[in-house]
């Protein structure tokens, strides 16, 4: 369902006029998107893919992490970004690393094979992936200028100008990347607390029996 939002939805026509909707397609493409898919692949099916040749590469923490950040990085340069905005083949291109990259990135987090990571390393994983991610939208909603000229020359919207919209972009990108990584980062940080306590408590407890 986030596939067809980003691509045959109005939002896919506005990314040409505003580079605020062009990211959140991205983000859409290159976080939302992968992090169901991955989320969504039954353990028999991982499993198969596990043992793919190169999975077991592709797939360990820190290169699926070097990977994403490269992609995302990569395309937002501003060279990058503008020549894609021309090329209809390169936009897909553009499109597909960041499916592929996203898969790479969650696999980790929510796949056990071919590298099973405790609770500890997989919040300390997304807490990583947030710091070193988020100087995208930072720079982008700090610079005093416009940086991509596709959206300086193009057709503007409601009034709304190059600037302006940058900024949005760049906050609303940080924004939602705090969010979302926030978000699941907490789930496996009061897992791995949870997992701490498991045997404490065990022990009291049986301590509490042997008293009586």
């Amino acid at each position: 369902m986030l596939l067809v939002v980003a691509a045959v939805t109005p939002l896919d026509a506005l990314t040409y006029h505003l580079l605020s909707a062009h990211l959140l397609q991205n983000v859409v493409l290159a976080e939302w998107a992968p992090a169901l898919l991955v989320l969504g692949i039954p353990p028999a099916l991982a499993a198969q893919l596990g043992r793919l040749p190169g999975a077991r590469v592709l797939t360990f923490a820190p290169i699926a992490l070097g990977l994403w950040l490269l992609t995302y990085f990569a395309w937002h340069l501003p060279a990058a970004y503008d020549v894609a905005l021309e090329n209809q083949a390169l936009l897909h291109l553009e499109h597909v690393c960041y499916l592929a990259a996203g898969c790479l990135l969650w696999w980790p987090v929510f796949q056990d094979v071919p590298h099973r990571l405790s609770s500890a390393v997989r919040a300390l994983y997304l807490f990583v992936a947030f710091v070193l991610a988020s100087p995208i939208g930072l720079l982008l909603a700090l610079l005093p200028e416009p940086v991509y000229d596709w959206y300086i020359e193009g057709d503007r919207l409601w009034d709304l100008s190059a600037h302006v919209d940058q900024q949005i972009a760049g906050v609303t990108m940080s924004v939602e990347q705090a969010i979302v990584f926030f978000a699941i980062f907490a789930v496996f940080f009061f897992r791995f607390l949870a997992e701490e306590e498991a045997p404490e408590r065990s022990r009291s407890e049986e301590i509490g029996r042997s008293a009586y």
